[in-house]
């Protein structure tokens, strides 16, 4: 069905991984660039470089000691879709998960291929794009190429550098000065492919000064195949614009998927942003946000809810780098089985950042005695009229609370899962989007009942 390139299996073990995208790069980078647009093209070899420089990342790196990602990427034989060859699917057809009273303006990317042969009908306000990000950059050359891999530096970051080499396409989008986009923006990222498939996908969103938009991105599957996901956002909140970035991953215990979000507020600029875990493989989800202007705020929140032998690590920072500016964080954990988390959080106050007010709260759940937790909130503090706090917290289900509902005839199985539910909800509880909110409460309860909730007419979930 296919003219794609698998990765070498044949590559050293020696580079565990590393070696066979080198290789890959060097036979087919010329391929690559003929499929992509030049100012993607323009930072590739630089990241290639870099790549070749530093590799991927193993658990020596602080930032990465909790995953063994060198193991997701060690060799595989993957599909990787050069030549852009388009697969036999319609989006609409298949996915059906709305969401009840919210309007949205619904967005497909098809692995990392922005889906265009039916757009939303909703009229999105003038001058506001949303668009395959190749197509961006043929069109609006100098706007791409100003914002394009400044936040996500390649030298800093082997998956980061590998995936500015061979992504190709992904979402741009570009919201004005003081222009407010009242219906929220919907992207659903669907996995397809007839054969074990490497994604590699990139978002860019400009939000310039006084601009409002939310957004809610969906991971979902269509097929049972082995992926291997990389991808990366950058995100430029201007002054005094507002941007809500909701993250929900349903997808299946085959994909492996390494997302990291670079994420740069100017002044009195707002933003929140919500990663949910409710069906996974292997996660990994990097958050780096900057304080670049004074009077800004973020919130930061993370809800897992993870059994068998899923992997869902999470690693932040974030950096108050001028004074006056207020962030707060939330993760909570919810592990069965054999499933394994990780919480990684750093803030890091410079010495000119006063008046800083920062929160980092973790607090997990363990639900068997196999399940495994690690979490280490950081704090990393240069000035000294600053109020800050971090603490985290690794439990099981309260016992007595058990017993004292079993006593007023509620089962066992519904008292764990009123006690689950009651923990998990603060962090659902801090979604703005009150009908988002709503379907999610409904999504974790089903999820804690074992239940995929597959939606009705919806062909995503199996």
């Amino acid at each position: 069905m296919m003219d794609n390139k698998n990765i070498n299996q044949n590559t050293d073990q020696t580079s565990l991984g590393a070696g066979q995208y080198i290789d890959l790069y060097k036979e087919q980078s010329s391929e690559i660039k003929k499929y992509s647009s030049e100012a993607l093209n323009a930072v590739r070899d630089q990241a290639f470089e870099d790549f070749q420089r530093i590799g991927l990342p193993n658990r020596k790196v602080e930032r990465y000691k909790y995953t063994d990602v060198q193991k997701i990427f060690a060799p595989e034989t993957y599909g990787v879709n050069i030549k852009r060859l388009e697969f036999p699917i319609n989006p609409y057809d298949i996915f059906k998960c709305g969401i009840p009273n919210l309007s949205t303006s619904l967005y497909f990317v098809v692995n990392d291929i922005f889906y265009t042969k039916a757009m939303p009908q909703a009229h999105l306000p003038e001058g506001v794009i949303v668009d395959s990000l190749s197509h961006a950059a043929q069109e609006n050359p100098e706007l791409v190429s100003k914002y394009y891999a400044k936040l996500a530096k390649t030298s800093e970051d082997g998956v980061t550098a590998l995936n500015t080499m061979l992504a190709q396409d992904g979402l741009f989008v570009y919201v004005p000065k003081n222009v407010k986009i009242d219906r929220a923006i919907q992207v659903v990222n669907i996995l397809r492919a007839d054969v074990d498939m490497m994604v590699n996908r990139r978002v860019l969103i400009v939000m310039e000064e006084g601009a409002d938009a939310k957004f809610l991105f969906c991971d979902d599957s269509a097929d049972d195949r082995n992926f291997l996901t990389t991808q990366v956002i950058e995100s430029y909140v201007g002054e005094n614009a507002s941007l809500d970035l909701y993250c929900l991953e349903e997808t299946h215990i085959k994909n492996n998927r390494i997302s990291n979000v670079y994420v740069e507020q100017q002044a009195n600029s707002r933003f929140n942003h919500n990663v949910i875990t409710l069906h996974n493989g292997v996660t990994r989800n990097r958050l780096d946000l900057v304080f670049k202007g004074e009077g800004a705020e973020c919130w930061c929140n993370g809800c897992v809810i993870a059994d068998k032998s899923q992997h869902v690590d999470n690693s932040t920072l974030i950096d108050h780098q001028v004074g006056h500016c207020d962030s707060h964080e939330l993760y909570k954990y919810v592990l069965n089985d054999n499933a394994v988390g990780a919480f990684a959080g750093k803030i890091l106050v410079r010495k000119d950042a006063q008046k800083t007010t920062s929160q980092e709260t973790n607090q997990n759940l363990c639900a068997s005695k196999t399940a495994r937790m690690y979490t280490q909130p950081m704090l990393e503090i240069y000035a000294d009229d600053v109020k800050c706090n971090h603490g985290s917290t690794v439990g099981q289900l309260n016992d007595a609370a058990l017993f004292y509902m079993q006593q007023r005839g509620i089962g066992l199985d519904e008292a764990k899962l009123l006690l689950q539910l009651a923990f998990i909800n603060e962090v659902i509880d801090n979604i703005k989007l009150e009908p988002l909110r709503d379907r999610l409460y409904h999504l974790v309860e089903a999820r804690f009942k074992g239940e995929l909730n597959k939606c009705e007419g919806c062909k995503l979930c199996k």
